[in-house]
């Protein structure tokens, strides 16, 4: 199975971004898809999750400002960045997870985020 992360560029703070995360299979088989960052010299870190029935979760420094969603007709992740700051830079990656945060699937490339001032 094949994550693949797409949509990252150099944005500024305060605009707009949209990433996506096409899978190469059928993604209403896990419970949850979560995106993902890892900022340098930093661990990877979760930053949103979506259920199979959409409910979702957010990490508190992005709530209000990301939103995730889901195609599953596309087997398609979105993450829209609004108003993004410069500590949102970061390479984002996708997976799917059990309930619990375990992921199942091998990491992808991930898209990089870079916010300038």
């Amino acid at each position: 199975v094949q994550l693949q992360a797409s949509g990252g560029g150099l944005v500024q703070a305060g605009g707009s971004l949209r990433l996506s995360c096409v899978v190469s299979r059928s993604i209403n088989r896990f419970k949850a898809m979560n995106w993902y960052r890892q900022a340098p010299g930093k661990q990877r870190e979760l930053v949103a999750t979506i259920t199979t029935d959409g409910s979702t979760n957010y990490i508190d420094s992005v709530r209000g400002r990301f939103t995730i969603s889901r195609d599953d007709a596309k087997n398609t992740v979105y993450l829209r960045m609004n108003s993004p700051k410069r500590e949102d830079t970061a390479v984002y990656y996708c997976n799917a997870a059990t309930v619990d945060g375990r992921t199942l699937l091998s990491w992808g490339q991930g898209t990089q985020v870079t916010v300038s001032s």
